[in-house]
């Protein structure tokens, strides 16, 4: 691989392993406000969002940050009133307690308009339009969180829109494989990959954060605690499972708190780095060792991501943690046929795994998908691989990967239809 190579596949990293306060669909809504707002230049009289169905899904349920409240209207609500643009997925980390008092005063002199936007504009799809009098502006975030795709102010187009945001749908694309994968993580140069240390220091500084409060259903704190360690053992095991949690915990409850995401994903950036971080702590491994470890990991659930797309009925966890399957067993002296005898195991096992929006209980998800992660690994390393006998198993490693993505993408495109109907139509 060339050093031209690598430059582009740090590059790609880069853009998609990015710092993200809160649940990064709602933050995402709050974005698109926020610039909508700062577009008109006042204060909207009016405010209506339409979003894509997998949007509106995994916006519903989650806490929005430094608000003790939960989805989409106090989201757009307070990017009208705080939020800033420039912070990309950060766009709220400015909110102060005033703030969000005057964001539930505008939800009740004016309620925003929430719609399900028509598919045909893509699974990742949010349109805000806001006015006041005779002005108005509308903002288009499409392909990726932070890809404002279209800014207009009175219907005319602002003529710099397309290159705001903090990643492009236009940005070339890189053709992965495992090997590739596999061979960057081993082959680059290590000042060049420095970088990815801030996701361990920021992932597990949110885990640690979760076991000192109340976060979501607490399960994090409560592995950690002496309770559940007289049940399921004091061992690193159980500590990759409580941290792993915890930070899902913290900020799926809208804790206040940075993490590193991975395309698209706080879980996902979660899922991908602190399995990989808590395992190369526990056992003293050379910061360059866990390093190439945490790209490996990082790089395969982009890689995955590639054919499976940023939003799907498939849980993004079961990605990531196929990520951190591969970390792990890099950590545990395995070469590319364990790393890819790890991502087989992952493949047989948790494929289907639904995803019914983001919520607090996907801390639930998180752990079992990190749980297999270290079953896989563990498996790989002992020579035992799930084979092409076996289900959507094959041979080729890159083969299960896109047999995964297909059925993620394609083969539950109707699933995703009916979690939606079951979300919106509870009693």
């Amino acid at each position: 691989m060339t050093a031209q190579e690598h430059d582009k596949i740090i590059d790609l990293i880069k853009r998609e392993v990015i710092l993200s306060i809160g649940c990064t669909e709602p933050m995402a809504v709050s974005l698109c406000v926020a610039k909508a707002c700062e577009t008109l230049g006042e204060k909207p009289e009016k405010i209506e969002v339409a979003l894509s169905a997998n949007i509106f899904k995994n916006a519903m349920g989650v806490g929005i940050p430094n608000s003790g409240m939960t989805g989409l209207p106090i989201a757009i609500a307070l990017g009208v009133v705080a939020g800033k643009s420039e912070y990309g997925l950060e766009v709220l980390r400015e909110v102060k307690a005033e703030d969000v008092e005057e964001a539930k005063n505008l939800l009740e002199r004016t309620a925003p308009a929430i719609s399900i936007a028509d598919e045909s504009h893509g699974i990742l799809y949010i349109n805000t339009l806001v006015s006041c009098g005779n002005e108005s502006a509308e903002v288009v975030i499409s392909g990726s969180h932070t890809n404002f795709s279209s800014v207009k102010k009175n219907g005319v187009e602002v003529a710099s829109s397309k290159a705001i945001g903090s990643t492009s749908t236009e940005e070339e694309e890189i053709a992965l494989s495992l090997r590739k994968v596999y061979d960057f993580a081993e082959e680059v140069e290590l000042e060049k990959i420095e970088f990815i240390g801030e996701t361990a220091q920021r992932n597990v500084a949110a885990a640690e954060l979760s076991f000192t409060g109340n976060y979501g259903h607490g399960l994090g704190a409560m592995l950690h605690s002496g309770v559940a360690k007289s049940i399921f053992g004091d061992t690193l095991f159980t500590s990759i499972l409580a941290h792993t949690s915890g930070a899902c915990d913290a900020r799926m409850s809208g804790a206040m708190v940075p993490v590193m995401s991975n395309s698209g994903s706080g879980n996902q950036g979660i899922s991908a780095t602190v399995p990989v971080a808590i395992f190369a702590l526990a056992n003293d491994v050379p910061r360059e060792k866990m390093l190439r470890a945490l790209v490996l990991s990082h790089l395969t659930v982009i890689y995955i991501k590639q054919s499976l797309g940023r939003l799907s009925a498939l849980c993004g966890c079961v990605v990531a943690a196929t990520g951190s399957a591969c970390g792990i067993t890099r950590l545990m002296g395995g070469g590319y046929e364990e790393v890819s005898g790890a991502v087989k195991n992952m493949v047989a096992n948790l494929t289907g795994m639904i995803c019914d929006g983001a919520k607090p209980s996907c801390s639930l998800k998180v752990t079992s998908g990190v749980a297999t992660a270290v079953l896989s690994a563990t498996l790989a390393m002992n020579s035992r691989v799930t084979t092409s006998l076996e289900g959507i198993i094959e041979d080729n490693v890159d083969n299960c990967i896109r047999n995964l993505t297909s059925i993620g993408r394609n083969g539950m495109s109707e699933t995703d239809k009916l979690i939606l109907q079951i979300m919106t139509s509870k009693e």
